[in-house]
């Protein structure tokens, strides 16, 4: 068995990661590899907008992110494949958790998508690039 292979997935953008989670799923199972899935939050509690905000925001708005992030998967691999998944659901700027989960649970492969870009980030979106660049394992992007 070799190390674990997170796929990181935008929960916003419902059905528009299938691809990366089934290439995900692909790889991890080429290797024997424990998947984990990533979906990252923003952060609104160290910002001027924090006081807006309930204190419950948070933990409403990460349950919220886990049902869907369940829900995506489920929809995307089947119910069998999703209770091996492990869910991660973090708070913050997305390559910056997406490092640090990686760097976290040890993986050896970053699966992640790279979409339509805009005129500023024409190869790849700007999360996919800086995770790509700043990464210590390898990165497999998917279009």
């Amino acid at each position: 068995m070799s190390r674990p292979v997170l796929c990181a997935v935008d929960i916003s953008n419902t059905g528009k990661d299938d691809a990366v989670l089934k290439e995900a799923k692909r790889l991890a199972d080429l290797d024997g590899a424990q998947l984990d899935v990533v979906t990252v939050i923003p952060d609104f509690g160290k910002s001027l907008v924090a006081g807006f905000f309930d204190q419950s925001h948070h933990d409403d708005a990460v349950a919220s992110a886990k049902a869907a992030l369940k829900e995506q998967i489920t929809a995307s691999l089947g119910a069998d494949a999703d209770a091996a998944v492990r869910h991660v659901v973090a708070t913050g700027t997305a390559y910056e958790e997406i490092l640090r989960v990686a760097k976290e649970t040890g993986c050896g492969l970053i699966v992640i998508g790279a979409h339509k870009p805009d005129f500023a980030d024409y190869l790849l979106g700007p999360n996919a690039a800086r995770v790509v660049r700043h990464s210590t394992c390898s990165v497999h992007v998917v279009r």
